[in-house]
């Protein structure tokens, strides 16, 4: 499978204003995305997740590590930006609302990207049907005003404009988190239909676990600015092996009352300070697993089966206390009977028609 992007050693830290001190948002993150495929970014607020996805649009400025998208390292001169990667890396924002200038019309919202891109008039306006229908929406609200549309409709002309492009990537930023129950999961399936179509990758940042769980191929898992585990989506849901990827499923509370997780461990104390992180595991201070070789060295990363990476020295030991779970597919397997969508992930290879369904409409 072809690789579009690979992140290595990504840092970045932020000055704080009137001290020497800085906030280490991003500690060493390295994965890689092959084209068609989704990654799936989870963690708590303040992990990093959001700062990882603005380094590699380039709206901040890694402070170490490497950037490759398409053979192309990314750096403060070759960015999206550039001439040769305009338009390829897409960003759909969280406030569908917010990200959509109220003084345009739907079309000009569209076609700015295009313009920005170069793209000629003529194929401008080819380009504008063809992406409305892909998010399924009716040519006729071109001429709205974002404010005449549902949360759902303007999250779908955001996924319209960042397609606009025809780019290789597309950063997800929480696209479902303002959404009611149903449009997210209209979004969703809308998501995974256009990734077969097209054969577009998806970086796809979220707190919504069942979401991520959905829409994934691979999961990465982040605490403090630090990848700890990543691998199969299969595998992380039900199986994992860090202690916090165990303590962040054990958290969530599915929207059905006959359906849970049994909660496997519990990680009290406090979250070190991104000001001050310690030089070893920035868990030990919470992990029921830490031993002294912990609190004083930093585990390396762990290749503990295909794909699956993780960060522990205890990782066996905290995979033998944990307990297999199929919760998030017995779960996934209600929310689609309830919402009426499909599991595309394994239906078909990127490329692949896909019809998308009528839902939405004004």
């Amino acid at each position: 499978m072809e690789q579009i992007l690979e992140v290595t050693d990504l840092y970045k830290s932020f000055d704080i204003a009137g001290s020497r001190k800085k906030v280490q948002a991003i500690n060493g993150v390295s994965f890689t995305l092959n084209r068609g495929e989704t990654l799936g970014l989870v963690g708590e607020s303040g992990s990093g997740k959001t700062t990882v996805g603005r380094c590699l649009l380039g709206l901040e400025a890694p402070t170490a590590g490497s950037v490759e998208f398409q053979g192309m390292t990314l750096s403060r001169k070759v960015n999206v930006r550039s001439p040769r990667l305009r338009g390829k890396i897409q960003l759909v924002f969280q406030e569908p609302a917010e990200s959509l200038d109220p003084r345009f019309r739907i079309v000009e919202s569209i076609e700015e990207p295009m313009k920005a891109a170069g793209m000629p008039r003529t194929e401008r306006e080819g380009r504008i049907d063809e992406v409305m229908r892909r998010v399924n929406l009716p040519r006729r609200i071109l001429d709205y005003y974002p404010a005449s549309l549902s949360a759902g409709q303007q999250q779908r002309v955001g996924i319209a404009r960042a397609l606009a492009t025809g780019p290789a990537l597309i950063v997800l930023d929480e696209p479902t988190s303002a959404l009611d129950p149903t449009a997210r999961a209209e979004i969703i399936e809308l998501l995974m239909a256009i990734q077969q179509e097209t054969g577009t990758s998806y970086l796809f940042i979220s707190h919504d676990l069942s979401a991520v769980h959905h829409v994934s191929h691979r999961i990465a898992v982040m605490y403090l600015g630090m990848i700890v585990e990543q691998g199969p989506a299969s595998v992380i849901f039900s199986a994992p092996h860090h202690p916090y990827s165990m303590g962040l499923l054990s958290s969530v509370l599915l929207p059905d009352p006959e359906i849970r997780r049994k909660a496997t461990l519990s990680l009290a104390g406090e979250i070190p300070s991104p000001i001050n992180l310690p030089d070893a595991c920035f868990l030990a201070s919470r992990c029921p697993f830490a031993t002294d070789q912990c609190r004083a060295t930093m585990p390396p990363r762990e290749e503990i089966g295909p794909g699956h990476f993780v960060h522990c020295f205890h990782h066996e030991e905290a995979a033998r206390a944990d307990q297999p779970s199929d919760t998030f597919e017995e779960f996934q397997a209600v929310a689609q009977r309830v919402l009426g969508i499909t599991d595309r992930r394994d239906e078909a290879q990127p490329g692949d028609a896909v019809r998308l369904h009528s839902v939405d409409r004004p």
